[in-house]
């Protein structure tokens, strides 16, 4: 479940951490770590360094001791009392080390547990015993997301889908997705051989425009804003490279940006396709 993502320049690796939030809390979080930035995305904070976690992991150590001293012993009297049992959760000495089949909504919900971590070495997310509560109140979901990530439970729903219509509605995107085209509006064209983001796929390149106009009702699955007055790009997927060139929009795009079709990435948008494209480029690697 490995979701660390990596700095503006895609050299340092950037680490996580969340916390409930406080004024002073943040304030001290700020004083001892300058660079860091918020990510609405992850519903974290980011600190870039390869020193990073060593020195996150010391500092929720001093606030998980000036918080609440007795707050790991009230955890454990709580597991003793009302415990987890799950195969996905062990104990152990700092708290509960959790490994489940990957799956956003696990990491999502651990995401939002006070101190909750990931340990890359480890693949596993580990929680203190002072955040049990929080862990055990977002615990049903977490288990409920984890079983329907295993393996055995994805091929049942593959077996559920054949010869279904969703089967069919997913075979007709995915040849529409191979076809690498996008509808644009001809009077407002992206730029070319830059990284835009779209309302169909994701962060692409435009690489050329055809000219073609849309005959808007055989593609209104796909392109459900297309209309006469659209024409037919193609594109590619982007490179890491022009990811991490890319300089981003600070404001969200509105809804006539997202009509149209494209609009100028957002940093948040720019980190979730580094993330996709530095995966893609390690497995064209091997």
């Amino acid at each position: 479940m490995d979701d660390v993502p990596t700095s503006e320049d895609g050299e340092a690796p950037v680490e996580t951490v969340s916390f409930p939030f406080d004024r002073m809390t943040v304030q001290r979080f700020r004083e001892t770590f300058p660079r860091a930035r918020w990510s609405d995305t992850l519903r974290a904070w980011t600190v870039p360094g390869k020193t990073a976690r060593r020195r996150i992991e010391c500092w929720l150590a001093r606030e998980a001791a000036r918080a609440d001293v007795f707050a790991a012993e009230k955890g454990r009297d709580a597991y003793a009392f009302e415990p987890i049992l799950s195969p996905y959760l062990d104990v152990i000495k700092t708290g509960f080390r959790i490994r489940t089949p990957y799956s956003r909504r696990v990491v999502d919900e651990l995401r939002q547990v006070p101190f909750a971590r990931w340990n890359g070495e480890l693949r596993a997310w580990e929680v203190p015993f002072a955040s049990y509560d929080e862990l055990q109140h977002r615990w049903d979901a977490i288990e409920a997301a984890a079983k329907r990530a295993e393996p055995e439970e994805r091929r049942k729903r593959t077996e559920a889908r054949k010869g279904s219509e969703d089967e069919a509605k997913a075979r007709r995107r995915s040849a529409e997705r191979r076809r690498r085209r996008l509808p644009v509006p001809a009077g407002n064209l992206p730029p070319l051989e830059r990284p835009v983001a779209t309302a169909a796929y994701g962060i692409v390149v435009v690489t050329g425009v055809t000219g073609e106009i849309i005959d808007p009702d055989p593609v209104a699955e796909f392109y459900p804003d297309a209309g006469h007055e659209h024409i037919w790009a193609t594109w590619r997927p982007p490179t890491l490279n022009e990811l991490i060139h890319t300089w981003p929009v600070k404001t969200v795009a509105g809804e006539n940006e997202r009509k149209r079709g494209w609009w100028q990435p957002t940093i948040e948008e720019l980190r979730e396709a580094r993330r996709t494209a530095r995966s893609r480029e390690r497995r064209q690697a091997r």
